[in-house]
């Protein structure tokens, strides 16, 4: 008798976009694919605020212009409504340092539209495996930098490793400190040790640097508290010095 196959599970997504066509034909592109369902649109920051809380997805493809003014703020909106959802920048055009401001904010990747749609396909599936999806020349860019100044990771003490393992996916100086029982600046403080210990500045060549050595990291806690995923207001945003002061 054949065993029976329980389905797939999807990924849920909200694709956040002030053009209708963007947001149809990424709808139709993600649709084909088994592991993939778009389960909301909207057109302009607060849509994508209210609708992110309403379906509370996984992946959230956000258009640059709807972040652009404040990504500390839409970031820190969007993760009180559904803390778990990762978002990923999607634009017609960036800098290099427009790229590292997002990803600095939380981001964890930046796609151009004028990618292969196939691309996106595969950033989907990336992020969801807690990696980051940047342009390649600003990949190789970044590690290269990192590498020069690149110190013993193998001195990280389980703590840090610990740290660095909520901070890949997304959390913020405060969540970490709440979940972990300690105070924000020994999460500060962790990461302070970290930077030197790596060789790196900041968070963004943090992340590059671990995905570029393939840094083996604990897993998160899976049952996290109530008080560590309740939302929180007024949102505080990260200092605009990304190192830990």
């Amino acid at each position: 008798m054949a065993s029976e196959q329980s389905p797939k599970k999807r990924i849920r997504i909200l694709v956040a976009d002030q053009e209708g066509v963007f947001r149809i034909g990424l709808k139709k592109l993600l649709g084909v694919e088994d592991d993939l369902r778009v389960v909301a649109q909207a057109q302009d920051t607060a849509q994508t605020v209210a609708l992110t809380g309403e379906f509370k997805p996984e992946l959230v493809f956000l258009q640059s212009e709807l972040a652009r003014q404040d990504p500390d703020v839409v970031f820190g909106q969007i993760r009180q409504r559904s803390p778990d959802s990762k978002i990923v920048i999607t634009a017609s055009g960036l800098s290099e340092d427009e790229s590292d401001r997002y990803v600095k904010s939380g981001a964890v990747g930046v796609i151009l539209k004028t990618d292969d749609p196939s691309l996106f396909v595969k950033c989907a599936r990336q992020v969801m495996a807690n990696e980051v999806w940047l342009p390649k020349k600003q990949i190789v860019r970044l590690v290269q930098g990192s590498q020069e100044r690149v110190r013993p990771r193998d001195t990280l003490t389980s703590r840090e490793k610990s740290i660095v393992s909520y901070l890949m996916q997304g959390w913020r100086n405060k969540e970490i400190a709440q979940h972990l029982s300690i105070t924000e600046q020994t999460v500060k403080n962790h990461l302070r040790t970290v930077y030197d210990k790596l060789g790196v500045s900041d968070r963004l060549e943090l992340v590059l640097y671990i995905i570029h050595t393939h840094l083996e990291l604990p897993p998160t806690d899976p049952s996290v508290s109530s008080a560590a995923k309740e939302p929180r207001s007024p949102i505080e945003p990260p200092p605009q010095d990304a190192r830990p002061s």
